[in-house]
């Protein structure tokens, strides 16, 4: 743990933090957006040089996940903004 978590385990562990239990509201707006994150819908096919393919596979490998997963991943955090292009 680091330093900020060490701190919230030691506060909770003496009681000044409780924990609440979840609106129902904030849980069915959890389980849409988990729903619509992990949901794939769509197949597609793309080409990649076989220098790519063994990389990408041992990331996974190092990951502990399927490299379609991490591809699908990358991707998504991309579209998300999580990732950026460097600048030129």
């Amino acid at each position: 743990m680091n330093k900020e978590e060490k701190q919230i385990a030691a506060a909770y562990d003496k009681g000044d933090l409780k924990l609440e239990t979840p609106s129902s509201e904030l849980l069915d707006m959890l389980a849409t957006a988990g729903e619509n994150t992990f949901k794939k819908d769509k197949r597609i096919n793309i080409r990649l040089s076989s220098h790519d393919l063994v990389g990408i596979q041992r990331k996974a490998v190092q990951k502990g996940i399927p490299y379609q997963a991490l591809i699908s991943g990358l991707i998504h955090q991309y579209v998300e903004g999580d990732i950026q292009e460097k600048q030129a």
